[in-house]
């Protein structure tokens, strides 16, 4: 889907979304978000800045049985405009796991020595870190946006001991890893390569066993919601030692309640933005103590003091 808008000012409003810095537009009638490149800024005789995107951002929906695993299907494409030399994109820190098939184009990864070839695809395990990723073509990625307690379930590994892992599927795999991203790769199409991924999640939901629906339900719990409880009042709940409670829970979550906590206020923080709110509201309606804890953990998991990582100016795109 291209898009064509206009903005009366260099000032303008922002907007992040849960998993891109975008804009919200409506689309066959629900509400999507499209994340904007800001290397097509242009500013005319009328003093108004005019955005030209080219990007296609969608959900698509698990089949019933993985509902409980799969948050959603994801994809988002974006052809690179004439002089656009290249497209960024830095991921923040997230609870959650992604499997990210890239259909078209790859990207490589930039770190600290230079830029590492990122390979096709792979699974980014729910990580406390933030990345960035640079392609210099038009690319195309199919992903599927998964709980940290399906990794058990799904792959017999515990999800502690795959934090901050980025394995390609021939390593974590095997053949059948192999077998799948080949088949991702020749799908014609999204709506079959959701299709094959449920098929292949589905033979492994099968062979898989959860023994402890209790910290499913607490991770759950802890995502969505929007409340802030105390490790202590978790371990109550659920009958059990503070300490009881911090093994299985990282058993399934991939990180302490207190870490995980830490990354749900981070996204928390995220979603409300669209509402109008300063960043102090918005520290204390997510459960922080104060500004400070607020300003650590965003810069910790983003990459970016607040103030910047808000403004729509981060990693050379500008969002509303």
């Amino acid at each position: 889907m291209g898009c064509n808008f206009t903005v009366k000012s260099r000032s303008v409003s922002k907007y992040h979304g849960d998993k891109f810095s975008c804009l919200k537009v409506c689309f066959k009638g629900r509400t999507r978000k499209i994340k904007i490149n800001s290397s097509f800024i242009k500013r005319n005789s009328f003093n108004t800045w005019k955005y030209t995107i080219e990007v296609n951002y969608y959900t698509i929906e698990p089949p019933d049985i993985l509902k409980p695993y799969v948050r959603f299907y994801w994809v988002l494409e974006h052809e690179l405009a004439p002089g656009e030399e290249q497209y960024v994109y830095r991921s923040v820190a997230d609870g959650c796991t992604e499997m990210v098939f890239h259909y078209k184009s790859v990207f490589d990864e930039i770190t600290d020595s230079g830029t590492d070839n990122g390979g096709p695809s792979g699974i980014q395990f729910q990580t406390n870190r933030y990345r960035r990723f640079v392609t210099t073509q038009s690319f195309g990625i199919f992903g599927a946006y998964i709980y940290p307690f399906a990794v058990p379930r799904l792959f017999g590994v515990p999800a502690s001991e795959t934090s901050n892992l980025a394995l390609d599927y021939d390593t974590f795999l095997g053949k059948a890893g192999q077998l799948l991203e080949e088949q991702m790769m020749l799908a014609p199409d999204n709506q079959q390569r959701a299709v094959i991924l449920s098929t292949f999640l589905i033979n492994r939901l099968k062979k898989g066993i959860l023994k402890d629906d209790r910290m499913v339900i607490a991770i759950r719990e802890l995502i969505h919601a929007n409340h802030n409880p105390t490790v202590e009042q978790l371990a109550s709940t659920y009958n059990l030692s503070v300490r009881q409670f911090n093994r299985q829970f990282k058993t399934y979550a991939g990180f302490s309640p207190k870490t995980y906590l830490r990354l749900v206020r981070l996204h928390d923080a995220i979603q409300q933005y669209d509402h109008h709110k300063t960043l102090t509201q918005i520290a204390l309606d997510c459960g922080y103590y104060d500004q400070s804890h607020f300003i650590h953990d965003v810069k910790e998991f983003t990459g970016y003091h607040p103030g910047f990582y808000f403004s729509g100016k981060a990693e050379g795109f500008i969002s509303l």
